[in-house]
């Protein structure tokens, strides 16, 4: 974990440790709400893995140094040492996190990663176009410090497999991509047990 390491310091063991914990009690949150509701479709679990992802990770990591909650769409995301903890769903199955993308190149998860993820690798070309592209920003961002930077927390789940697999990193997202394409990616381990303590 060396990237880690280098951003969080001492915090970096007890993030490591907690957050895959909160995400595996995220999906079985979100199973038991499913199993309540009894649908044939998955729509109550990846509704309750989407809400209870925010707040497990809240609940997970508030009491930690240099944490600091702020309400982002509705939900409680933590900033701790200046890095606001991002999850991202990205694969119902283990595959590398390198094939994560959104959904959509346009919208709040795609400003967020935009203005607070890593600088681009290549600048995009100038074409003398004053900022166009810089549009409204979305006002829950104003919310933020520029300074802050922003770590992805990524992880492939599926209501039958549980967390099969979570990194955290940072990344870009080019204009109109909607594609990331990652400068720092680390595993993150999962408990023993299969589950949290």
């Amino acid at each position: 974990m060396t990237w880690a390491r280098k951003i969080f310091n001492d915090l970096t063991e007890p993030l490591a440790s907690e957050i895959p914990r909160c995400l595996i009690r995220a999906h079985q949150r979100a199973k038991h709400g499913h199993q309540g509701v009894g649908t044939q479709t998955l729509e109550a679990y990846g509704h309750g893995l989407y809400a209870a992802q925010y707040e497990e990770l809240t609940a997970g990591l508030e009491n930690l140094p240099e944490a600091v909650p702020v309400r982002l769409q509705g939900r409680t995301v933590m900033i701790v040492a200046g890095y606001l903890l991002y999850p991202l769903r990205y694969a119902k199955k283990d595959v590398p996190v390198t094939e994560a993308h959104l959904r959509r190149a346009t919208g709040f998860r795609a400003d967020l990663i935009r203005r607070h993820g890593p600088e681009p690798v290549q600048a995009e070309l100038d074409l003398g176009l004053e900022e166009l592209q810089e549009a409204e920003v979305h006002r829950d961002l104003l919310r933020i410090s520029p300074d802050t930077r922003l770590v992805l927390l990524a992880y492939a789940c599926s209501i039958e497999r549980g967390v099969v697999r979570v990194e955290w990193g940072d990344a870009e997202l080019r204009h109109d991509d909607k594609h990331l394409l990652w400068h720092h990616h680390e595993p993150l381990g999962l408990p023993a047990d299969g589950g949290p303590n």
